[in-house]
This record gives structure tokens, C-alpha cells and sequence, in this order.
């Protein structure tokens, strides 16, 4: 009865039911009524295949006794280094999205066929808080370890009820989003993080409102939706893509050629593992929705093409569209094709259809990173030329300090203001949103208002390090479950090099970095050097900007030092750093993309340099340079990592019996 009842739950997911799997579930109810009766655990709560909709999976099982929260992982034979991931990462994410969880110690238990019985750990945690490292017992030793766990936690008056009613309510990363989102779940369903996601809830609302009156009204409408880093904008243009838009044709544009190949690669891989059938036929249906922006207006601005099939186009990052020049320079397939900026040619492509056609254009605010980007002026430009086209936006669109990213000086007669548009709560921090505004600090040149904004969070989630081989053994315990951890780094840092860090992702491993694994394989799955994890390959701005890591390592460059109590930017030619004024904005915004990344902890490592009593001192590298970048970074409020206390450890499986 127990396990057709959860095949049931599991085709409801998209997933196949398998005899196999219902046999694996029958065993386990089996175990888990014998492990309860044995262990005196009638009254305890237990909630079976515990939907985590993060991670598009559930729990086997949540056992709440009146001091510990324990999540159990069963498998048939499995006692893998992977498999004891799984079942950590199901415990973090309770910890950090599940309200009930958040004063309670979290077990994380790997029930195996292959392992006997159940060993105690040889020193019972000091501490019962948080996620305990995963403990692994047999079928028959589960009893025992929950006899353990009883004798030895502290009381913690658990209510298993009030625990049941508790808000889960995660934040999904933008990979975990589109794939759910691809598979039809709503905006709503994964949106609420906090109370103040509402937000975000509220701009997509807003998108939606203004499709449907521009297919009400037979117009043609550009939808701006700005805001701060990491406050959900791609996750509102998927949501416009993937949500009901989609049967009246609908593609999401970006120029950013790895947030393309990561994406498409991502939901590939996830179609597959739900519907089976050939991955080919799944990227397939996947391009049609994932399209590179500049190919888009290629193939539209070719002699002879009509309206697209798309009636919505949502273009990311579009304050970012290349202005007239680099359109004309930078075509690829078919040279001289673009004749005008890319805003001109994007409505006047989607300008084509008889009736209405929507434009969502996500801009994000202060992530300019290179020259011969058109910014919201030309975007008003070409609307104010066609009087086909209006647009609506939150009044951010006209208060930049900028000219080139303002999309008006005053408000023009064709933009309707709709304050629901702007997205202005971060939301990639899981659970430390200060580290935005602590950013914007540091760039600001504000180290006495950073500092305030580091000593106002319980445990400042940013470290400095001058040691790379600290920084690496750090992300690795950092790197709990299935945390995705890597480097990142700036393309200007050109001196890296001397410090032992010259490689960057080559384009054709994005994907992979983003996807496979290192430090925690599946399956007969080898190890992945070219995994984010394995911590070879460090990824520039424009191989992340759109994307995210569960945990950061920054390599702080040569490219952005301190100089007179300020920022300095510089670029290096030939053999020195030559100073960079014209230009010097898109540096600091390089550095702003590179610092926003992590959803957890982000480290960051300021080389120790060559000290110039060296007899081969570098001074492209100088020592007394990194050591004031290093000294600001902590006055700012960073924590120095050798001095931070209880930085996590990974627990292998030789470490648990």
C-alpha cells in the first residue's frame, strides 16, 4: 500500500515508475516500521519521500524524535562517496530553507544494503547544531543509530507536527529553475525564498500583465525589468519563457554564449532523465528555446525573412546589446547582415507580426563589462522612432548617473511606469543577503559602511586568503553535499600567470565546469577534470555573468588596485600594467559580477605578490600592491580564513565507520 503510494507520487513528477523502484521503496518502509519499533520511536513523526523542490527530489524519509531532525537516503548497495553527498545535501537544503529545521540538529543518514550494522562515530559531535557530517548504518544497524542519536543529542523539544506546518520555501539556483521551469512548474512554486520574495512574485506578475494587454490590444509593447544583482531577473525572463507565454512561441535571447551552452545542456540532460529517449531529440527542443541573441537577429535581418515564429522574445542582459558599430563588425555568419544596433533590429524583427509581439528586456543594472554595448538610451532611441512600439518599466529606466543607461532624460509619452518591474531584494544568497549591498560597498570605496554591513551578519560569509592552496582546501570543505565550488577570476588578470593560476575555461568546457562533478562522481562517472570542483580551470566574467556557484573562489588580479585611498584600473600590455582611465567603469563592474556569484560563501584570494627585497623581484606582481588590496578587503569586514573558526571539513566514507 506504502509503496504504490509513493510509484503514484513519482509519476507525478515527470518520472517513470520501475519495478525495481517499488521494490527499493518496500524494503524501506520495511527497514523503517522495524527501526522505530526497535528504537522506541512510536510517537516520533516521520514523513515519507519529503518533497525537496530544489533539487527536484525527495527525501525517502524525514524522522523527527524530540531532538534531532534525521533525513534518510536508502540504497540498495550503494555506500558511495556520492551517495553519502545525496544524502548531506538533502539535510542542507532543510537547514537552510525549511523554517521548521533552522534550531534543530540535522542528520543526514545513508541507509545501505552493502554496509553491516551500525559503527558509532569514535567521538560524538561537541557541538549539535547545524548539519551533522552523514552517517551511514545497514538496514538492520538503523535502530541502533537512532538509539545513538537519542542517547547522545541534547533535547531539543522538536514538535513534529509544527515541524509539518513549517514554510519550506527554497531558492532555487538559475540552472535548478530552468530545468524546473522547462519541466512546467510555476514561478510561485519556486519563487518564495522569504516573505521578501515577494518581489519577485510580483515582477513576474507584472510581465504577464503587461503580455496579456498587449494580445488583448493587438500592440506591440517592450517590458523592461531592472534590477540589482542577483535579484532573480533571469529567473523572471525564463519564468515569461516557460510559463503560459510558451503556446504562443516564446525564446529566451542572450548574448552570453556559456549562459546558452550551460542552459541548453542542463535541461537537456534533465529531459532525458524524465521522459528518457535520445538527448539529440532533447536538444532540439531545447535550441528552440534557448537561442544565442545575436544568431536571432542574424537569421531575421537576412533578405527575405518574415515575422519569427515567436510572438515573445525575452532579451537578457540588454542594456548590453551591441550598439550600430559592433553590430556591423561583429556579425559571424553572414557579414554585413546587421546594419543597425541591436535594438533597432530586435523590434524591428518582432515589429513584423500582424497584431501584437512583446519584447521583455532584462537589464542589468551596473554589469556593463566591455565596450561597444548600446545601453537604454539607444533602446528609447528606437523606440521613440517607431510609433508601432511602447514600453513600460519602473522608474529606475530614467535615474542613472549614466546618460547611456538611461532610457529617456525625462519620462517620454510612450512609457508607462509600472513600479512592479524593478527587482530590488537579493535573493542568490541563501542565507546572508547583506553581501550585495556589502559589494557595493567595497566597490564604493566605503570601507566603514561595508564593515557595518559585515558585523551586522551572524557569520560574514566572505573570506581573504593570501595562500591559493588554503583557498582550495577551503572550498573543498566548503563543498558539503552537492555544493558546486570553483574559481573565478577576471580575463584582465593577466599576471595570474606568475602566480601559478593561468588557466581559464576553455569555451568548450563551460558546460562541463557548470555540470559534471570531481569531487563527488555519480555512478561508473570517472572523476571530471574539467569540473568546476576539480578547482583547475578559473572562469571569467563572461564565462559566469548570468550564472552562479553554490561557493566562490575569487583570484583577485592585477586589474583592479589600490592606489591613493581609491580603486585604480589598469590593463596589461606587453610587460607592464599600463593605467586605465576610459574604461575603468567596466572594470569595477567585472569585479562586481565576479563578487556576486556565490550563494553561499565566497573566498577570496589576494596573491602574496613578490616582495621587492626579492633579488628577482616581479613589479608586475609587487607584493606591497596585493597587501593593500588584502588589508582593505579586511577593513572592509572580510574574514581572514586562517583565523576563521570551524571552516567545514568533508567527510569521506572511510571517516564514518
Amino acid at each position: 500500500m506504502t509503496a504504490g503510494l509513493l510509484a503514484a507520487a513519482q509519476a507525478t513528477r515527470g518520472y517513470p515508475g520501475t519495478p525495481e523502484q517499488q521494490a527499493a521503496w518496500h524494503d524501506a518502509v520495511v527497514a523503517l516500521r522495524a527501526a522505530l519499533r526497535a528504537a522506541g520511536g512510536d510517537a516520533w513523526t516521520v514523513a515519507l519521500e519529503y518533497d525537496l523542490m530544489r533539487l527536484e527530489k525527495r527525501a525517502d524519509a524525514v524522522v523527527l524524535t524530540d531532538r534531532a531532525i534525521l533525513v534518510l537516503e536508502f540504497k540498495q548497495a550503494d555506500a558511495s562517496a556520492a551517495a553519502l553527498a545525496e544524502a548531506e545535501d538533502y539535510a542542507l537544503d532543510l537547514r537552510d530553507f525549511h523554517a521548521g529545521s533552522r534550531a534543530h540538529p540535522v542528520v543526514p543518514v545513508l541507509v545501505s544494503g552493502g554496509v553491516p550494522g551500525f559503527a558509532p562515530p569514535r567521538q560524538a559531535p561537541l557541538i549539535w547544531h547545524g548539519v551533522l557530517p552523514p552517517m551511514v548504518c545497514g538496514p538492520d544497524g538503523l535502530a541502533a543509530l537512532m538509539r545513538w542519536v537519542q542517547s547522545t543529542a541534547p533535547v531539543a523539544a522538536l514538535d513534529g507536527p509544527a515541524w509539518l506546518n513549517a514554510p519550506y520555501r527554497p531558492v532555487p539556483g538559475i540552472v535548478e529553475a530552468a530545468t524546473m521551469l522547462f519541466a512546467r512548474h510555476g514561478v510561485a512554486e519556486i519563487a518564495a525564498a522569504r516573505a521578501d520574495a515577494a518581489n519577485l512574485r510580483e515582477t513576474s506578475t507584472a510581465i504577464a500583465r503587461a503580455v496579456a494587454e498587449a494580445r488583448r490590444d493587438h500592440v506591440k509593447r517592450v517590458v523592461f525589468v531592472t534590477g540589482i544583482p542577483g535579484a532573480g531577473k533571469t529567473l523572471c525572463g525564463l519564468n515569461a519563457v516557460f510559463g503560459a507565454a510558451r503556446q504562443d512561441g516564446a525564446a529566451f535571447l542572450t548574448g552570453n554564449a556559456p549562459l546558452v551552452a550551460v542552459l541548453r545542456e542542463a535541461l537537456a540532460r534533465d529531459a532525458v532523465a524524465r521522459r528518457g529517449g535520445a538527448k539529440a531529440q532533447a536538444l532540439r527542443e531545447v535550441k528552440a528555446a534557448i537561442q544565442n541573441v545575436h544568431r536571432f537577429l542574424e537569421d531575421g535581418a537576412a533578405p527575405g525573412a518574415g515575422a519569427p515564429p515567436e510572438r515573445i522574445i525575452v532579451f537578457d542582459e540588454a542594456q548590453r546589446a551591441w550598439d550600430e558599430a559592433k553590430a556591423r563588425r561583429g556579425t559571424q555568419n553572414r557579414p554585413g547582415t546587421l546594419t543597425m544596433s541591436e535594438p533597432a533590429h530586435a523590434l524591428d524583427i518582432m515589429g513584423r507580426h500582424d497584431g501584437w509581439a512583446v519584447v521583455v528586456a532584462l537589464i542589468g543594472n551596473g554589469q556593463e563589462i566591455n565596450t561597444g554595448e548600446a545601453g537604454l538610451s539607444e533602446w528609447g532611441r528606437v523606440i521613440a522612432a517607431d510609433p508601432r512600439w511602447g514600453a513600460i518599466a519602473a522608474p529606475r529606466v530614467l535615474a542613472a548617473a549614466d546618460p547611456l543607461q538611461r532610457l529617456a532624460p525625462t519620462q517620454p509619452p510612450w512609457l508607462v511606469i509600472d513600479h512592479a518591474l524593478d527587482l530590488t531584494v537579493p535573493l542568490r544568497a541563501v542565507r546572508d543577503a547583506s553581501v550585495a549591498g556589502w559589494v557595493e560597498a567595497v566597490l564604493a570605496n566605503d570601507a566603514a559602511g561595508a564593515a557595518v554591513i559585515a558585523r551586522g551578519a551572524a557569520a560574514f560569509p566572505v573570506f581573504v586568503s593570501r595562500d591559493i592552496d588554503a583557498v582550495r582546501a577551503a572550498l573543498r570543505g566548503f563543498a558539503r553535499g552537492r555544493r558546486r565550488v570553483g574559481l573565478l577570476r577576471s580575463s584582465g588578470a593577466k599576471r595570474l600567470r606568475g602566480e601559478g593560476l593561468a588557466a581559464e575555461v576553455p569555451a568548450e568546457d563551460v558546460a562541463d565546469w557548470f555540470l559534471n562533478d570531481f569531487l563527488h562522481p555519480t555512478g561508473t562517472a570517472a572523476r571530471d577534470v574539467r569540473a568546476s570542483d576539480a578547482l583547475e580551470a578559473a572562469a571569467t566574467e563572461y564565462a559566469c555573468q548570468g550564472l552562479e556557484l553554490d561557493v566562490t573562489g575569487l583570484a583577485w588580479g592585477g586589474d583592479l588596485v589600490r592606489g591613493d585611498g581609491q580603486w585604480r584600473a589598469r590593463r596589461f600590455a606587453g610587460t607592464r600594467w599600463l593605467a586605465e582611465r576610459a574604461e575603468a567603469h567596466y572594470v569595477l563592474n567585472t569585479y562586481r559580477v565576479l563578487l556576486t556569484r556565490a550563494r553561499n560563501e565566497a573566498v577570496i584570494w589576494v596573491p602574496r605578490g613578490s616582495p621587492r627585497d626579492d633579488a628577482f623581484h616581479d613589479p608586475t606582481r609587487d607584493a606591497a600592491t596585493y597587501d593593500a588590496i588584502a588589508d582593505f578587503l579586511i577593513a572592509c569586514g572580510a574574514r581572514r580564513l586562517d583565523t576563521a573558526a570551524a571552516l567545514p571539513a568533508r567527510a569521506e566514507p572511510s571517516t564514518l565507520l
